[in-house]
């Protein structure tokens, strides 16, 4: 078995920027297994090292990540400054995109998801009942909301403008913290070139570059 050799590229972006996409052409390119919050659904076992991290108690962040090559969306962008210095070989891509665009998909997916969640008695039912929600989702649901909803954003997210200026921010913060020839700033849409180039490997000639997640697919049944 190959020696795990840590984190090689961690993405800085926020959720609906492009994650999951990106997700997938890393994998294709090589940079396999890659972490994402969709991960954490399939790995109850990593979520109290989150909250350790939520808590800046971590110490040892291949708890979370051995075996993986690579980290996109939250949490893993939370924590992008802590991990390159865990990490001080990897790259860092930070995926983008119009900000009202990113405000109007945030509302209408995962936030949509989060306020059906809380305001749902059925789902508090299923959350009772169902041993695998109380095991694992419930838990999650309140780690999103700690990380995201209430940490990035404050309790504030409903609030337009609060929201896109926490995005602007942390694209700014981004830019200063990390080395120009580490980073790539980064939008989807671009595709292939850009990327291999930054991570210089060769565009895969027979695959198209995934575009997964739109607002539509987010919404259907898995």
């Amino acid at each position: 078995m190959e020696e795990w050799e840590g984190l090689q590229v961690i993405g800085a972006g926020w959720g609906r920027t492009g994650t999951s996409s990106l997700k997938q052409a890393l994998e294709i390119l090589g940079f396999g297994p890659c972490y994402h919050m969709s991960e954490l659904s399939q790995r109850p076992q990593d979520l109290p090292y989150w909250e350790q991290a939520l808590k800046g108690e971590l110490q040892d962040w291949g708890k979370i990540f051995r075996g993986y090559r690579s980290t996109v969306d939250w949490p893993g962008c939370a924590f992008y400054e802590s991990l390159l210095q865990a990490y001080p070989q990897a790259k860092v891509i930070l995926t983008v995109r119009d900000a009202q665009s990113w405000y109007e998909s945030v509302c209408r997916t995962i936030y949509r998801r989060r306020q059906r969640a809380a305001r749902s008695l059925l789902a508090w039912l299923l959350y009772y009942f169902e041993r695998k929600l109380i095991a694992c989702e419930w838990p999650l649901t309140k780690f999103r909301s700690k990380l995201i909803w209430q940490g990035t954003f404050a309790g504030r997210f409903e609030e337009k403008s609060v929201a896109i200026e926490a995005f602007y921010r942390h694209i700014a913060h981004v830019r200063r913290s990390v080395p120009t020839e580490r980073l790539l700033i980064y939008q989807v849409k671009d595709g292939w070139e850009p990327l291999c180039r930054f991570l210089a490997c060769d565009v895969p000639q027979k695959q198209s570059f995934p575009h997964l997640n739109t607002t539509e697919q987010f919404w259907k049944p898995s």
